[in-house]
Order: C-alpha cells, then structure tokens, then sequence
C-alpha cells in the first residue's frame, strides 16, 4: 500500500510560501506540488521578474529574508545605490543576489527555453526537491481598476504601498492562457490525493490561478478534496491586502465570507480558531470547516499547520 500523500498547493507570496515550506518539510512521505500565481510578473529595467516564483523558490531553499519574508537574506544593495546615484527608478527593490537570479532568468527566457524550464533550473541550481510549477507559460498580467485609474499590480502594491481604492481586478491575457504542462497534468492525475489553496491573497494572487480557463472546472470535477486557508484572522489580513480590498470589493470582511467567495470548488476550509464562530454559515454552503492556529511565525508553526491541513483533507476524502 503506498503510504505517500501527493499534494498540489495553489501558492502566492510570502503567506502562501510560509505554508509551502510547512508542507515540503513536516513529512518525508509528501510529494509536493506547487503552482505559483505569475499575475505578479512584469518587466522592469529589462528583466522578467517573477515575484511569487523567488518569494516561494527563496523560502523553500532556507535562504529569504526572514524579517521581510521576500527577496534573500544578507543581501546587499550596491546596485540599487548606484542606480540611484544615477537618477535611475529604484521603486522596485532589487538585491544584488536577487538581481544575479533576474538576470539568469531573462536571459533563459530570451533564449527560447519557457517559464516553466526556466524555474525548473532555478530550483535545481537552490537545492529544492519539491516541483515550483508557474501556472501559466503564457503571460497574464493582474491589472487593478482604481480611483487613480487602471493600474499594473506592482504599480498597486510595490510603487504605490496598496493605498489606491480599488473598484475592480482583472487578469489581461487569461482568458487565451493555457495550464503550464505539468499543471494541466496534475489537474487530471487521479493520484494527487488533495489541492490546497494556500493563505495567500484571494483576489490578487489566488484569482490568477483560477482566472485561466478550465482551472477551477478541472478542481471542482477531481475526486480529490480542495482544501483552502483563511488568509484573515479576526477579520484581519496575516499580511498584505486582503481585508482591504475585501471591503472595496464589497465581499464582506470575515473568514467566513473568504469561504463563500471560492464557493463551490472548495471541499473544504481551514479557519483560525479564533474565526470559529464562522464555522455554522461556512457548514451551510455545503464547504466543510476545520479550525486551527494558522499564525506562522516559526517553521514548527508552519509544519503543524501544513499537518493539520493534510490530516483534514484526509477526513475529507474518507
């Protein structure tokens, strides 16, 4: 009987990263999966950057920023002084080690070899044994309607701190991407015992994923539970956004109501304790709910969390 859990996490930034970690690591019979959002992605200064790709790929290899929980640790900024010195754009933070990893990446890309190849040699070269999967190999690119007008998402939340009110999110190019080739496969494979919606950013970083055509369809009609991660504790953003943009958007302010906005494609939904209340309306949607502490401010945090969700998604399926 083969006791390995194949697991496909859906992944943003730091907060999903934080529990990719806990899942690569609390269980040596894991195989591990993860797709990353590229919503984030855009050129600067000539390079392909792909945020949530390093943000995930750097916390994995043990080396992000343990305060920032982005970019690398012990970096330093030589480039970003003397471009600076030269009246160059340094709204976008870019270390002299994270800079040596952009420049690889633009490189490769220019060459021909696709996104997905290219993460592939990045994890290989940092040592990772779980796959980092883009979701997409076509560009797609999250744009925010707000009270400044129309907005990439790094103008939003890099150069502009998240402080534009926003009325709208859309995904440029999603609606002609295709699932990367090992995501459309993991969609289909009748091994992958449980999809997990890490706590990252529904709207900005999680809608990406599911905005490409076929995605969420494929989720809901897999024999295997979806399980996703309340973002909010005490109607409160972990970090970033989240309940910010869920009062402009007008889709409430609990955890609860993140349970209701992925709606039926989720068998499941994991919720801090202290967001019990929440439990009876999420019950009654029909999505099944399971509380936990899901602060991780240290690797055991994250190991217990990645545990629990697995153990729920477990229960879900027997």
């Amino acid at each position: 009987m083969n006791l390995r859990k194949n697991i496909v996490a859906l992944c943003g930034g730091v907060g999903g990263a934080k529990l990719a970690l806990g899942l690569a690591s609390f269980d040596a019979d894991i195989d591990l999966s993860i797709i990353a959002n590229t919503g984030d992605d855009f050129e600067h200064l000539g390079l392909n950057i792909s945020p949530d790709i390093d943000t995930i790929a750097y916390t994995l290899a043990g080396i992000a920023n343990p305060e920032a929980g982005w970019g690398r640790a012990d970096e330093t900024w030589s480039f970003m002084d003397a471009l600076a010195d030269l009246g160059g754009e340094t709204w976008f933070r870019l270390g002299d080690k994270d800079l040596a990893l952009n420049v690889l990446r633009t490189n490769l890309l220019r060459s021909g070899i696709g996104l997905s190849e290219v993460t592939s040699i990045i994890t290989d070269q940092l040592g990772i044994s779980s796959e980092l999967i883009p979701m997409s190999d076509t560009d797609v690119r999250t744009v925010l309607q707000t009270d400044h007008g129309a907005l990439d998402f790094q103008d939003y939340f890099v150069r502009l701190q998240c402080t534009p009110v926003v009325s709208s999110i859309e995904f440029k190019g999603s609606d002609n991407a295709k699932p990367s080739a090992r995501f459309e496969e993991l969609l289909t494979d009748p091994d992958v015992d449980a999809f997990v919606i890490c706590p990252s950013n529904p709207f900005i970083s999680i809608d990406p994923i599911l905005a490409i055509p076929t995605v969420r369809a494929k989720l809901a009609d897999h024999p295997a539970p979806v399980v996703a991660i309340s973002p909010l504790i005490g109607g409160k953003s972990v970090k970033g956004p989240t309940s910010k943009l869920m009062s402009e958007l007008d889709v409430g302010s609990s955890a609860g109501d993140i349970a209701k906005y992925y709606g039926d494609f989720i068998d499941g939904f994991v919720l801090d304790h202290r967001d019990s209340p929440f439990c009876v309306e999420i019950e009654q949607t029909g999505i099944q709910p399971f509380c936990s502490n899901v602060v991780m401010s240290t690797l055991d945090d994250r190991c217990r969390l990645a545990r629990d969700v697995v153990r729920f998604a477990g229960v879900l399926t027997a």
